[in-house]
């Protein structure tokens, strides 16, 4: 019933409905300024993403096909906003070959043991900001993957459509992300289990 719904709106949109087209603004506002935010790291900058995406969709409106849902070619439009702002900004330009020599060999990988430590001392405020910290140092192509799929919940097939990559490298690129956040956290707890961590520490990725 939903997906109908937004079909309809859609479809309204399209014939001109600047109701119906209000309505899709809406319902997807929040999700895409979120998005933004994500990505971004700046409220300024994931209200600009909201403007720019709207602005875009309500521009090429006519030639959304439906050939996938609407939520999705709105995804890929807020989300390449998102990164093209975000390479204007950093200057850089990240590849696949980027720690694939150290992502291909996980086993090269030392994991440090915390997983008895109390869900407690995982969920506190540090752990969570060393988290979020975590997930903003993963370079771009790994971090959209992540921010869509293990974030927003998209789907393997979503996220492809949207990044407009492979399956197979949407779960190539998620495997490392993974990989990256796991072994940094590692030794995130690895030193909390030591208690070297204290109201003062930095949060700083480790190598």
């Amino acid at each position: 019933m939903y997906t109908e719904n937004v079909d309809l709106l859609v479809s309204e949109a399209k014939k001109g409905s600047q109701q119906a087209f209000t309505q899709l603004v809406e319902l997807y506002s929040e999700r895409i300024y979120n998005l933004g935010l994500r990505i971004l790291k700046n409220q300024d900058d994931a209200a600009d993403i909201l403007q720019e995406t709207f602005t875009a969709v309500y521009e090429k409106l006519d030639s959304f096909d439906g050939r996938s849902n609407f939520f999705t070619w709105l995804y890929r439009i807020a989300t390449n906003f998102a990164l093209m702002k975000l390479r204007k900004e950093k200057r850089t330009v990240y590849t696949d070959q980027d720690m694939e020599e150290k992502f291909d060999n996980p086993d090269q990988i030392q994991i440090h043991e915390w997983r008895d430590l109390p869900l407690r001392d995982m969920l506190n405020v540090e752990f969570r900001k060393h988290l979020d910290y975590a997930i903003d140092q993963l370079p771009e192509i790994y971090r959209s993957v992540f921010i869509l799929r293990d974030v927003e919940n998209m789907s393997i097939k979503e996220t492809s459509q949207i990044l407009d990559i492979s399956e197979s490298n949407v779960k190539i690129r998620l495997k490392r992300a993974r990989l990256y956040l796991r072994e940094d956290l590692a030794h995130y707890m690895d030193e909390y289990v030591r208690g070297d961590n204290s109201d003062e520490k930095t949060y700083q990725s480790s190598d």
